[in-house]
């Protein structure tokens, strides 16, 4: 079974160009179901549609999220379909399963003051707090996703045109504008923090750790949530709320769903929509407040 999980993410890397992150995703999710069908006693990936829906129900008896159910499905699905193109199966037990209905998450976003805290959280005075400041301006300002700001180089500024260029999903480039005050803290950083992180060593990466190199994923969040518990913020705050919370404030002031979509970088329009119902939640949340009648 792992020679056929490797020889799919070959496939997934070579003939769909898929990410790292997303490769890794289906990585987990095969593994996952490999090691059920071993504790079955199954040495070979099944054709039997009701062991497949023994093991997800096994996720849902463990608390699984949804969300990540449905993406064990969706894996499952192309999975099946790319062992029967190579006739490693005889037939899709896939066919017969399908899909539940995704429910609706309202992601979680920061009110004004809340981000106004968060962004006043790292110490300035440090190099280190410098670059943090400048990162959460960074995120806030460009609704950029982790994955797109640690890969920000030097040469992706534009900082005298006010704009910024990233490399999103599907290898996709995009351009993005940044205000004055991200762009403010980025000349900070560049001016005061950067040369002593990096020693006067090359690095082609804008943000970089305490050694000087790239930053990694994890090092984005466990930051952020240093800086989250000084501001005293109790939601669960990911850098992912960030751009939450950046499309949201777009559109709670007037800006138009396709402009917001272009921004984030998302294919599909109903990606962005979601958005608005959290602008509509946020409404409600106003009027219930406000009007003397409610």
């Amino acid at each position: 079974m792992d020679d056929l999980i490797q020889d799919y993410l070959h496939y997934l890397k070579v003939e769909r160009g898929l990410s790292e992150n997303t490769r890794q995703s289906y990585r987990q999710d095969l593994q996952q179901f490999a090691a059920f069908l071993q504790c079955q006693q199954v040495a070979n990936f099944t054709e039997d549609r009701f062991l497949i829906l023994n093991y997800l129900q096994e996720q849902t008896d463990a608390h699984k999220a949804q969300s990540s159910i449905t993406r064990s499905i969706s894996t499952l699905r192309k999975f099946y379909q790319y062992l029967a193109r190579e006739k490693q199966i005889k037939q899709n037990p896939m066919l017969q399963i399908d899909s539940p209905k995704q429910g609706r998450h309202l992601p979680a976003v920061l009110s004004t003051a809340e981000i106004e805290r968060l962004l006043a959280a790292p110490d300035t005075s440090t190099a280190l707090g410098l670059r943090d400041r400048a990162i959460l301006e960074v995120l806030y300002a460009t609704g950029l996703r982790v994955s797109e700001l640690i890969h920000l180089k030097m040469a992706d500024l534009h900082l005298s045109l006010g704009l910024i260029q990233t490399l999103g999903k599907g290898n996709k480039e995009r351009i993005i504008p940044i205000g004055d005050v991200a762009v403010d803290w980025i000349n900070q950083y560049l001016d005061r923090s950067r040369n002593q992180l990096t020693k006067g060593r090359a690095n082609p990466y804008l943000f970089v750790n305490f050694h000087g190199n790239g930053l990694t994923r994890q090092g984005i969040w466990k930051n952020l949530k240093a800086h989250v518990k000084t501001a005293g913020i109790e939601k669960d705050v990911t850098p992912h709320t960030l751009r939450h919370s950046f499309a949201t404030v777009l559109l709670e002031n007037g800006a138009d769903l396709r402009i917001v979509q272009e921004l984030l970088g998302h294919s599909d329009i109903s990606t962005t929509q979601i958005y608005t119902h959290i602008s509509k939640k946020h409404l409600t949340e106003v009027y219930q407040r406000s009007h003397p009648r409610d």
